[in-house]
């Protein structure tokens, strides 16, 4: 298995916008090693949503080649990278994308709704994802009845109960305080050196980016410099 969880090779992106082609990647190349802790910051118009999107396999590139774990996933059709997302990348979001009505475990326990496996215990796995944030006791609580740092902890649980190759944070500390902002980079720089989970955040702030092992800029659709 290669040592790279990431490979990506002179990945283009287009959007047709009326009768003008707007490229929002240009021949980007970058690679992430397994277990690592990668930022990617650059100023907004720059493509990192468009790289985030394809890095999490929410899209397609136009051109170019993105290998995921080994995987070829630059040509697969929409079912296919339904399947490898759902297997392959957890992710983290600035406004939490907790479901309302539902528990702290329910929330935690869906990605595991959509695994083919057999025999596996749904609500153990979500128990212990939970526990592995510090909310073994908030199980049955739904997200309006936690604060905002332990609504962002149950979506580090969701993000990481399917042991993926890759979590994705975008602005994972966006809405939130200082004080619980800084908790939760704690929390997750933790459990990378605790499971070897490669984590790549997408942010704007350089506090939060400067936790990371290395800082992958982007402008104009490339990388601009690494550190």
């Amino acid at each position: 298995m290669s040592d790279w969880v990431i490979e990506a090779k002179n990945l283009t992106k287009t959007y047709r916008m009326g009768e003008v082609d707007v490229n929002a990647l240009n021949g980007l190349d970058m690679q992430v090693a397994r277990g690592e802790v990668v930022s990617i910051m650059g100023p907004s118009g720059s493509g990192k949503s468009t790289l985030m999107n394809i890095l999490g396999c929410l899209d397609k590139p136009t051109d170019g080649q993105y290998f995921l774990d080994g995987e070829d996933v630059a040509r697969m059709n929409d079912n296919q990278l339904a399947n490898i997302r759902n297997r392959k990348v957890g992710f983290i979001f600035q406004s939490f994308n907790l479901l309302p009505r539902s528990s702290a475990l329910a929330n935690v326990e869906l990605p595991l709704r959509y695994r083919l496996s057999n025999g596996i215990n749904r609500k153990q796995l979500a128990k212990q994802s939970l526990e592995a944030v510090g909310l073994g006791d908030r199980l049955n609580h739904r997200p309006n009845e936690l604060s905002g740092g332990q609504q962002q902890r149950v979506a580090i649980a969701r993000a990481l109960v399917n042991d993926p190759a890759i979590v994705m944070a975008d602005e994972p500390t966006g809405n939130l305080d200082s004080k619980a902002g800084t908790e939760i980079m704690e929390l997750l720089l933790g459990l990378n050196k605790k499971l070897g989970t490669t984590l790549i955040i997408v942010t704007h702030d350089p506090e939060i980016a400067r936790h990371a092992g290395r800082i992958i800029y982007i402008r104009d659709g490339k990388v601009e410099d690494r550190s």
